[in-house]
């Protein structure tokens, strides 16, 4: 007989990937607000005698925590207190159908119709559209207690607790958290610097570019989102939010500089990190500067006069010298002279440079028009109504089981459903997976708990510890959530219910029963949900940047102003942060899914590597190189353009070798070199 080698039995990759623990710091003040939201209501219903009362309005505050996710003030009052309402909503339209059978079956059915569409609106949206479906079904389906209007206003005044406690230090703490995500933008930035002039060997070197650029970029997104966002909200002309936005636009010449440094390997001083990090203290104090004078600003506010700077002001915190000695490059120089303008932007913004970053960025009032159109545009979006019909269709099947088969606890079965299949939280098949995954795990805790504490006061200390396992686990992972939250709305149940230890096992088999109608009704019987949409949104990300490279070069002065140029390099690293949130979602997807979306990664990050050349390319030009004739940049444009066709158009993206005519020697030499190798990439359509 052969020696047969026995392998090892493993987990497959994308399990593996879905229940690696993210990496993320532990939000003690959340920690701190859901153990008192969750437990101080459930005290007070047990002193007043009234403790299902007192778990109604932590089921609310339980809401409330996990939708405190913002960061900014303004931004938490609309992720908690809008939600709320819904949810109020949603308990009061499923009051109204309980135990009435298959009218309770049509109304739910229904809402989770509009549940489902809401939730492709936005982030706000998706939440409220979230409380409402979820609310709803423990209407129709848990006897409440008191009048019909009780119910709702103790879930509301629960959720708007953790509201009231996330607010607490906004007198004090105004701003904070904008400043924080500039500061913290400032130090990526400084990172990108570190990572484009380092590195032993050329794989090592891009490896960590890459990474440091997806950070800025991250970072950048991120920054922009809270000022923005707080800015629009803002009635009138706020100067510290203008001076934010005035800051983040300061670094857009660092950005643009660190590829220069990178695509030539331009080792750049490590003055220059430092003096960024030096500039990210000053942001996050909220410094002006050593005497808040203002500097001298050109393109960019890299140029300029430099002999009528003044002798004191935010030049000398930098400590570095006026100009960069030899033998140092065009692109420590652009990175230098970027830098003087960032410190200058932080001793006194220029009024006019704030105008010009407005509308560089989209005027406040741009957002809340994008926000009325993309509602309207939901009732005839086509993605919108596969969505909500995929949602509707699983809970009404949820419902018509249950109402057809004797299921305790039934609505756990609709309440699974509704937190799987959600399109903004993931993959519905890992989600499905990690969810039962995390229940069994939560189960556990809540089985101790269920069977060795007697109900009455001892229950307001295990609420007030269980829950700061809410938000401490939820960065990690969906099945580190779930098994957090399952021992608490567990505990909770049992307070309404007196069931004990007899919740667990019907728990279990309703979640069970949940994940399985999620995965048959809301996955395998809908082809899209198979295939991953990088193909699409790679071959769209491929078309902006064959018009960024005409807007970088070409002859419009409207098209090329370094706004112009601003606005469009933003927008195309944002979309490929957005490619990048896709390919990791579908990773944890099961073969063939996970496997061919793998496949498109070498050609994401050629792309981002283009969009780097280019402006690498256009730095070089402000910088005295000899800029590349009209040919030249139509011949890389229509070769990238012909490569988004190739994209949309075939299953296999076959290899075409890209054939260039200009001189060797021409600026877009690299850029060309990029190009050339995307279209050498092979990958499978997803």
């Amino acid at each position: 007989m052969r020696n047969r080698t026995l392998r090892p039995l493993t987990p497959p990759d994308w399990l593996v990937r879905s229940l690696k623990p993210q990496p993320a710091p532990v939000p003690w003040a959340a920690v701190a607000r859901a153990a008192i939201a969750m437990s101080l209501p459930l005290a007070i219903g047990t002193a007043a005698g009234r403790p299902t009362y007192g778990a109604l309005a932590a089921m609310g505050a339980l809401s409330g925590v996990i939708g405190d996710t913002a960061d900014a003030y303004r931004m938490r009052i609309l992720n908690i207190a809008v939600p709320q309402l819904f949810g109020a909503l949603g308990v009061t339209l499923g009051a109204l159908v309980f135990g009435h059978g298959w009218a309770a079956v049509g109304a739910v059915t229904l809402v989770a119709l509009v549940s489902g569409m809401m939730s492709t609106i936005g982030a706000v949206a998706s939440v409220s559209g979230l409380l409402l479906l979820l609310n709803s079904v423990i209407g129709a389906g848990l006897p409440l207690p008191g009048q019909w209007w009780l119910a709702p206003a103790l879930m509301t005044s629960g959720g708007l607790l953790v509201l009231a406690l996330a607010l607490l230090a906004w007198p004090l703490r105004s701003g904070v958290p904008e400043r924080a995500a500039v500061a913290a933008t400032y130090r990526s930035v400084a990172a990108l610097l570190e990572a484009a002039g380092t590195g032993d060997g050329s794989a090592d070197r891009h490896a960590a570019y890459d990474k440091a650029r997806a950070d800025v970029t991250a970072s950048l997104n991120q920054a922009y989102d809270l000022v923005l966002a707080r800015r629009a909200r803002d009635h009138g002309r706020s100067p510290d939010l203008v001076r934010l936005i005035a800051e983040l636009n300061a670094i857009t010449p660092v950005v643009e500089a660190a590829p220069a440094a990178h695509q030539y390997g331009e080792k750049l001083p490590p003055e220059l990190a430092a003096a960024m990090r030096r500039l990210a203290e000053a942001v996050a104090r909220g410094k002006r500067g050593a005497h808040g004078e203002p500097g001298a600003h050109g393109e960019h506010g890299t140029g300029g006069n430099r002999g009528d700077r003044p002798a004191h002001n935010a030049y000398l915190d930098l400590g570095l010298p006026d100009e960069l000695p030899q033998p140092h490059g065009a692109a420590a120089r652009a990175v230098h002279h970027a830098l003087r303008h960032a410190a200058d932007t932080l001793a006194d913004p220029d009024p006019l440079t704030v105008i010009h970053a407005e509308d560089r960025l989209g005027r406040p009032a741009a957002l809340r028009v994008r926000a009325r159109r993309a509602t309207r545009n939901v009732v005839l979006s086509g993605a919108s109504w596969r969505y909500g019909l995929r949602l509707a269709l699983c809970i009404g099947i949820a419902q018509s089981l249950v109402s057809l088969i004797d299921v305790p606890r039934s609505y756990w079965v609709a309440l699974t459903i509704t937190f799987v299949l959600k399109p903004d939280f993931g993959s519905v098949f890992s989600r499905a997976v990690m969810r039962a995954i995390g229940t069994a795990a939560g189960l556990v805790v809540a089985a101790a708990v269920l069977s060795s504490v007697e109900r009455g006061w001892w229950d307001v200390p295990v609420v007030l510890v269980l829950a700061t396992l809410i938000p401490a686990l939820t960065p990690r992972g969906y099945g580190y959530q779930t098994a957090a939250i399952t021992p608490v709305i567990l505990l909770l149940s049992d307070v309404l219910n007196h069931q004990g230890f007899g919740l667990v096992v019907p728990r279990l088999v309703d979640s069970l029963i949940g994940c399985a109608i999620a995965l048959i009704a809301g996955y395998l019987l809908w082809p899209e949900s198979w295939h991953t949409r990088i193909g699409d949104r790679l071959a769209d990300a491929v078309s902006d940047t064959a018009r960024y490279v005409e807007c970088a070069f070409g002859d419009d002065p409207e098209a090329t102003a370094p706004a112009a140029r601003a606005r469009m390099r933003r927008r195309l690293y944002r979309d490929l942060s957005d490619i990048r949130t896709e390919f990791q979602r579908a990773l944890t997807e099961p073969p063939p899914t996970g496997a061919r979306a793998a496949a498109w990664w070498p050609l994401v990050v050629a792309v981002e590597r283009i969009v780097d050349a280019t402006t690498a390319a256009r730095v070089r030009v402000r910088h005295g190189a000899p800029g590349p004739g009209a040919g030249e940049v139509a011949e890389v444009s229509r070769q990238l353009r012909e490569l988004a066709e190739g994209l949309r158009e075939v299953e296999v993206l076959v290899p075409v070798p890209a054939a260039f005519t200009g001189p060797s020697d021409s600026v877009l030499e690299p850029l060309r070199q990029e190009v050339g190798a995307a279209r050498a990439v092979a990958s499978p359509r997803g």
